[in-house]
């Protein structure tokens, strides 16, 4: 898969990415980051990417053309238009099911901005995917682009040692992840739960099951609306009193 950023910083994307899981799966050859310094495409004597909004307001705005000089060149060889993220707070909030949605792209686009924003023509013209990581103002686009190719790449074929790993962690079937205990047994007064010392599989996968969805229903109770749901997870919701909760809202 190939992950593309259109930036002003690529040294922090190159930097921040070149580390852990994505950079051992960029030195295997299983992922692709290429940065696009936007600024390269400026036809300013000075590389100014940016310029003061018409009609007034602090700050400066990102201009058009060297965003779409940049895009023009890194997409010509390229057989279908790809899919292009402004990272934005005006998104949609990112989640588990839309990185696996990106995972199935070929190539990916990232488009981060800075200073006030960036010009509406320009976004109107190429952008396809508006996601946000929150609602909250960062200083550009290039923290939450990372946060996005790290999340997207742990769903690559490969990418992780161990493949449950990315299928069974947190928010699959939208759920919040189990609790995890590792050596020593006892720690502190808190004891590992017997049922994981046990070796009998299908308690272990039925307590993981039902840890998963009492810790969502305890955190993030909005999950269970869009979780998928079995009949015997119904009723084990129901006697931690879900039906009762759904009332009082």
């Amino acid at each position: 898969m190939n992950f593309h950023v259109l930036t002003l910083f690529p040294d922090m994307i190159r930097q921040g990415l070149h580390t852990s899981v994505t950079g051992r799966a960029l030195d295997r050859g299983l992922i692709h980051l290429n940065t696009v310094n936007i600024r390269d495409y400026s036809k300013d004597k000075h590389k100014h990417v940016d310029d003061t909004p018409y009609g007034g307001g602090a700050g400066m705005v990102m201009q058009p053309e060297p965003i779409w000089l940049a895009y023009e060149e890194l997409t010509c060889g390229m057989q279908d238009k790809p899919r292009l993220i402004y990272v934005t707070p005006q998104g949609k909030t990112f989640t588990q099911s839309m990185a696996e949605e990106f995972a199935a792209c070929r190539d990916l686009i990232f488009l981060c901005g800075h200073y006030e924003g960036v010009d509406e023509r320009i976004l109107e013209e190429i952008v396809t995917d508006y996601v946000s990581i929150g609602d909250y103002v960062l200083t550009g686009g290039e923290l939450p682009a990372m946060v996005m190719i790290d999340a997207v790449s742990r769903l690559i074929p490969g990418v992780l040692n161990n493949q449950e790993s990315a299928e069974f962690e947190s928010f699959q079937d939208n759920l919040l992840e189990h609790p995890h205990y590792t050596r020593p047994v006892e720690f502190h007064g808190r004891k590992v739960p017997d049922v994981l010392l046990s070796g009998h599989h299908a308690n272990i996968d039925r307590w993981r099951r039902q840890q998963s969805l009492k810790r969502t229903l305890e955190r993030r109770r909005d999950l269970l609306n869009t979780a998928r749901l079995t009949r015997e997870d119904l009723m084990y919701l129901d006697s931690l009193g879900w039906k009762e909760h759904n009332k009082d809202e």
